[in-house]
């Protein structure tokens, strides 16, 4: 059995827009399908589905990303493999195209978990990874709009937030979204893999860190299962979402009721916009959301890959 399930983010996706995020995840499962039934590694195959979406300028990962308070595109990414819990990833990176590729090279080649910021770049340097902005002309435009209305010396705290709910939610080319994209994969060898790479939030502080890098939150796997997350972070690493999604599996409930249970907790904890996907290792898939839209598609032994913009 082989199987994997993606996500463009969780939020509204303006009318215009769903359909390109759907073809987008759709065209991601089809190019990592290929791999898995050609007895590929369910770690190459989410990689390889997170890099197609980090390269789609229409979501918030890679080329896209959205700008922080600076005007950078400081991005988040994390992948991990169940079977033997490697772990690797960058936080705050600027100036890469892939940054999962180089959370892969830190998990393979440190003795590291996770590496960040300028420390990050240099890494990604001397592993061969050039320079690249991965900035386009409309969150440039984006940015210097919203930017443009933000007081003198006002940064983003949670007063701002508070003041400017403008500036809250904006996170994708056609979205109304909080972003991040993310890959969840089973291969022949009963194998479980994630990965999870993101823009962050809009207007953040440098810095800033969400939950995409942290074991446990933005991405886990086990034996049991794997899954990825969108929205939020701040509140999804509170609650370790996804290392709580893996460990309801490994208690015996399903992916979908583990996914279901964990975005009731985040609901009534924080009621944040969050969003999961997640497979066991028999193949059984897990999608929730608590925003109206999360595109992602899946499939699951010989079935062809199915797109959705929402459960």
């Amino acid at each position: 059995m082989v199987a994997l399930i993606v996500h463009g983010g969780c939020g509204i996706w303006l009318p215009y827009a769903e359909a390109a995020a759907m073809a987008g995840c759709q065209a991601a499962v089809a190019q990592s399908r290929e791999i898995l039934m050609g007895g590929g590694a369910a770690l190459e195959a989410a990689i390889a589905a997170c890099v197609m979406l980090e390269d789609n300028p229409i979501f918030n990962a890679g080329t896209g990303s959205v700008l922080n308070y600076d005007g950078q595109a400081q991005m988040d990414a994390s992948l991990m493999a169940g079977h033997s819990l490697s772990f690797g990833a960058v936080g705050a990176i600027e100036r890469v195209k892939n940054p999962i590729l180089v959370a892969q090279k830190v998990m393979e080649e440190t003795d590291h978990n996770i590496l960040v910021g300028q420390g990050a770049v240099e890494f990604a340097r001397q592993v061969g990874f050039g320079d690249y902005d991965p900035r386009t002309t409309e969150r440039l435009a984006e940015y210097q709009m919203l930017r443009a209305n933000v007081p003198a010396g006002e940064i983003k705290t949670r007063r701002f937030s508070t003041a400017h709910p403008e500036h809250a939610h904006i996170c994708g080319t056609g979205s109304v979204t909080t972003g991040t994209v993310g890959a969840v994969a089973l291969d022949g060898d009963g194998h479980l893999a994630s990965a999870t790479t993101t823009g962050g939030v809009l207007l953040k502080l440098s810095g800033r860190l969400g939950d995409t890098p942290l074991p446990g939150g933005g991405t886990y796997a086990t034996r049991y299962g794997a899954a990825s997350s969108t929205g939020t972070g701040e509140y999804v690493m509170k609650i370790l979402g996804t290392r709580q999604v893996c460990d309801l599996v490994a208690a015996g409930n399903s992916m979908q009721s583990a996914i279901a249970q964990t975005l009731s907790q985040i609901h009534s904890l924080f009621a944040a916009e969050t969003g999961m996907i997640g497979l066991d290792r028999n193949g059984n898939i897990g999608v929730g959301h608590l925003t109206p839209d999360m595109p992602h598609a899946f499939f699951s032994g010989e079935s062809a890959p199915i797109a959705r913009i929402r459960i």
